[in-house]
């Protein structure tokens, strides 16, 4: 069993569930859109998102209820809304090993879809009554959608001092499985705000670990066994990069800003780059940053009482700043 099938485990049942609900919520008269939607049910990812929320629900309440499955499939069709206009932005061809939409369908049904599916998950919430949940997911896609234009306000001019990183990497990663982790609350304790914002937060940080942890892989030895530099080459500044060119002096600060924005696609270049990064502590330095969140997602649920929905949730706060990928 690997680590996620042993996250998963407690909450089998109710993820196999939720995938039935889940079908259900996306079906259409329309042949051709159902035809993509599934599409996109097939080449799912690991689930993470519905896992935070059932885990979370199961935590605090013991046992999960429709609104339950209601939010894990709305957080699911609004996140799949915005892959879909994710890689009509990015033009990307492949998501996940499988083609993306716009590749398959060309951009304008892609964007339908992506619209089709963000309506579906807002009446899912309305039709039912669930304005609570509903707001939850709202924020995120409005903090997601803000941190993205932050980080493409700020990469122009590479001006991106701690404070901002911590902001954008908060919108961007954090705030979707900050929402995960509310819902999962909001679900079973609707009237209880203290616990739904002990729980966002819970998901808050461990979004911030899970960023930083992927901030790291840019300079540690991948599958090839050599760094990437793919966030170097895609003028990305990470936080690894901000240490270094905070500490830097004033010649080698220009040095590594004109690197990252002349010379990205230099081999060489931006080697030397990921070699300065790691002599100046940036490495180090991110590291200590990403346990310092990582501990605090553990004293949030320190309190709740032992139970194997509270194990899995440790053992994936674990597993966000010990995986390979």
């Amino acid at each position: 069993m690997n680590i996620v099938q042993q996250i998963q485990e407690p909450i089998k049942v109710e993820m196999e569930l939720f995938e039935k609900k889940f079908h259900k919520s996306m079906a259409t008269k329309v042949a051709l859109l159902n035809r993509i939607t599934y599409y996109i049910v097939n080449r799912k990812g690991k689930q993470m998102r519905p896992m935070f929320v059932f885990l979370v629900a199961k935590m605090v309440q013991g046992e999960v209820n429709e609104r339950t499955y209601r939010g894990a499939s709305v957080i699911e069709l609004i996140h799949t809304a915005t892959l879909v206009h994710d890689d009509v932005v990015d033009d990307s061809n492949k998501r996940r090993g499988f083609f993306s939409l716009n590749a398959l369908w060309k951009n304008k049904i892609a964007v339908l879809v992506g619209d089709y599916l963000l309506s579906k998950g807002l009446l899912l919430s309305i039709d039912n009554g669930d304005f609570d949940l509903l707001r939850i997911i709202s924020v995120a896609v409005r903090e997601m959608s803000e941190g993205e234009l932050l980080q493409i306000e700020k990469a122009r001019r590479l001006d991106i001092t701690e404070d901002v990183y911590y902001e954008i990497i908060r919108q961007k990663t954090a705030t979707l499985i900050a929402a995960c982790c509310a819902l999962g609350a909001a679900s079973v304790e609707p009237d209880n705000a203290e616990l739904i914002e002990r729980m966002r937060k819970f998901g808050e940080v461990i979004g911030m670990a899970f960023q930083i942890k992927d901030d790291l892989f840019d300079y540690t030895d991948g599958p090839i066994g050599k760094p990437t530099g793919i966030d170097i080459k895609e003028q990305k500044m990470t936080l690894p990069l901000i240490y270094a060119l905070n500490t830097a002096t004033k010649e080698k600060r220009k040095w590594l800003i004109n690197s990252v924005k002349n010379h990205n696609e230099d081999k060489r270049r931006v080697k030397e780059v990921i070699d300065y990064v790691k002599e100046a502590g940036g490495l180090t330095y991110a590291t200590e940053k990403m346990i310092a969140y990582q501990q605090e997602a553990l004293q949030l649920v320190e309190g709740f009482p032992h139970s194997p929905f509270k194990e899995a949730l440790i053992t994936m706060v674990n597993y966000v700043i010990e995986r390979k990928k």
